[in-house]
């Protein structure tokens, strides 16, 4: 090995050290905006590493031992991704604003007072309204030491439950890694960026690529085209949300497909390339499914009734049913830990991520910790219980989905275990404490677009294709989930305690706490058949893609085309025009074209990414309205 070049696989302080100094500008970049971590990759990640591969190509000019090796920008790329995640849309930015909003916003009319107040935890929120004062209206400071304090209880509290959680995935991930890693060979399509850019610490084969750049120049001039547009209205626009289709179907049935739009974004169309044409075929063909439902709903009448077609419980039952299948399939080599676990035969985990058990014995502490946690915070064991395990099971679901398949975007809105256990108990039966400590904990389930459980094995994987270490790569990831959270709680206060703010995200989870509460909803059975008719379909369409070869419709689709009031509806004519592209590639080149274009679509994301991304970095700077290049 050349005295003058560093091994690539290598995990070094200093890249853990570059990526603990990165967290928290890109944290507070991240609380300030929702778009970096509303899709699978973190473009502000990519654009971090891009910026590392252009100092490299200087490293390796002028200082060749300098030079960074590809593990080391893959750990911190890793450790950004983790830590942006936590400061993301559906995390802290959800989990933050639920701490003080209800004690604030509280009036005679909306009687949240005598609803619930007695049942909020004092050591997981702030009421004193003095000290809140500064975070909802300006000319306050959070630096007052009266206001620190306050704050600080239940910052500490809440950040030891996001360390806990993230170390539970992590554990989950590091007992499943060699099954999906090794034996599924599973293809793990969101890393190819990220794996292409920075082998050797920067490669011409990538950077030089010419149909990369040409990709790069499309998406890029319509991001300069459009951006340019809000400061200059009479350069055109150049429109990547091109058509809105319900103002084109008004009369029945066909208008009750509702909010339709055709949208073509130039990083979806690339990184849906990398998804396997069965699932990127299935999602189009699913989401008018789900809008025929719709159609269908209103031809019969069933619409008058409230939920028809039952999206969200369909949802969380297919949901369900990916997780349980994943699990499912990895019963053997579950079976074989088990074994090694009791001493009954042995395993060589010496390459794993953690011995495994190490990584039992940290997953049993973490859900020991995480129980007793919302125990104390007024939930029931039985609850708690039901929570975590409904938690996980759609965690691996979203696990599995991005390691097989590589969607460019997850959401589970308004279908995770909250929903499911108010649906099949009733909010009369779980009673106030539960239903209020179900609504602190809207931070961890309200849509799960930004899940850090995929972001870890993404990271196990880069690890396996590289040759870095996995171990020192699973703690650079621990030191991540610590400084991430920490920093996140910082810079969602700071940013807060200087700018205006009207709850955000706060409303939903009070609101729908108090509609509970008032109106005592019983079991909605409607619903949980619903969730039965989900899991039905997604067992129904694996059975029948395991007997038959030639069945084209994928079951993970089902799922994942349901949010169609929001992500689904945003991507799928993107998702379309990439399965057309890839189809027509296959079909008329064959293999070798599909790998020469593939420079094209990464040329796609990254321009997107990176022009796109300075515009949200620019506006997020000046305080001022800026294009942005996703919805």
């Amino acid at each position: 090995m050349s005295r003058t070049r560093r091994p690539p696989g290598m995990v070094s302080a200093r890249s853990v050290l570059l990526g603990a100094l990165l967290i928290p500008p890109t944290s507070y970049f991240s609380i300030q905006t929702p778009t970096p971590t509303t899709v699978s990759v973190v473009y502000t990640s990519i654009m971090v590493v891009f910026a590392l591969v252009l100092l490299n190509g200087v490293f390796k000019r002028l200082v060749p031992r300098a030079a960074f090796s590809q593990g080391e920008l893959l750990t911190v790329y890793a450790m950004l991704n983790l830590s942006t995640v936590i400061a993301g849309h559906d995390i802290l930015q959800v989990l933050a604003p639920i701490l003080g909003h209800a004690f604030w916003f509280a009036t005679p009319e909306n009687e949240w007072q005598p609803l619930f107040f007695r049942h909020i935890p004092a050591w997981l929120t702030v009421s004193d309204l003095s000290v809140l004062r500064g975070h909802y209206e300006e000319g306050y400071t959070l630096y007052a030491s009266r206001v620190l304090r306050a704050w600080a209880g239940p910052v500490a509290w809440w950040s030891l439950f996001l360390v806990a959680l993230m170390l539970a995935m992590l554990c989950l991930n590091a007992l499943l890694a060699r099954q999906w890693t090794a034996v599924e060979k599973l293809s793990y399509p969101i890393i190819q960026l990220p794996l292409r850019l920075t082998t050797d610490g920067g490669s011409r084969a990538f950077l030089g690529n010419r149909m990369m750049w040409a990709g790069f120049a499309i998406a890029g001039a319509i991001d300069l085209v459009n951006g340019l547009h809000d400061f200059y209205p009479m350069i055109p626009l150049l429109p990547t949300r091109t058509v809105e289709l319900s103002p084109l179907l008004k009369e029945k049935p066909w208008s009750a497909i509702g909010w339709t739009p055709v949208c073509f974004f130039p990083f979806a169309i690339g990184l849906s390339f990398f998804m396997p044409l069965s699932l990127s075929f299935s999602t189009w063909v699913f989401y008018w499914v789900w809008k025929a439902q719709l159609v269908v709903g209103d031809v019969l009448g069933l619409r008058q009734l409230p939920e028809f077609p039952y999206v969200k419980p369909q949802a969380s039952g297919a949901w369900l049913a990916v997780g349980a299948f994943a699990v499912w399939n990895a019963r053997r080599h579950l079976s074989a830990v088990a074994r090694h676990l009791t001493g009954r035969n042995r395993l060589d985990d010496a390459s794993e991520p953690m011995p495994y058990r190490l990584a039992a014995v940290g997953f049993v502490v973490a859900s020991v910790f995480l129980l007793g946690f919302w125990v104390r915070a007024g939930m029931s064991l039985w609850v708690a219980t039901i929570f975590f395990a409904a938690f996980f099971g759609l965690s691996l679901a979203v696990v599995r989905l991005r390691a097989e398949l590589g969607a460019p975007v997850n959401e589970l809105y308004n279908v995770g275990p909250d929903t499911i256990l108010v649906n099949t108990f009733g909010a009369r039966a779980l009673g106030p404490r539960n239903l209020t400590a179900v609504t602190l904990g809207w931070g961890i389930t309200r849509a799960q677009r930004c899940h850090p459980m995929p972001h870890q094995l993404e990271g196990f994987k880069m690890a396996e294709q590289v040759g870095m270490n996995a171990r020192r790569l699973a703690l650079a990831m621990a030191i991540a989930t610590v400084l991430g959270t920490l920093a996140g709680f910082w810079a969602y206060l700071d940013v807060r305690y200087r700018q205006d703010f009207d709850g955000g995200f706060g409303w939903e989870a009070w609101n729908r706490l108090a509609d509970w509460l008032t109106f005592s909803p019983s079991p909605n059975a409607a619903a949980i058949v619903a969730m039965f008719v989900g899991f039905g379909a997604v067992s129904g369409l694996s059975l029948l893609r395991y007997r038959f070869v030639w069945w084209p419709l994928h079951p993970v689709a089902y799922p994942l085309a349901s949010s169609i009031n929001w992500s689904a509806s945003w991507f799928w004519s993107s998702i379309f025009v990439s399965w057309l592209a890839k189809s027509a590639i296959l079909r008329h080149g064959g293999l070798p074209a599909y790998r020469s274009s593939i420079p094209f679509f990464m040329g796609l994301i990254l321009g997107d990414f990176l022009v796109g991304g300075a515009f949200n970095i620019y506006g997020v700077l000046t305080h001022i309205h800026t294009y942005t290049f996703w919805h």
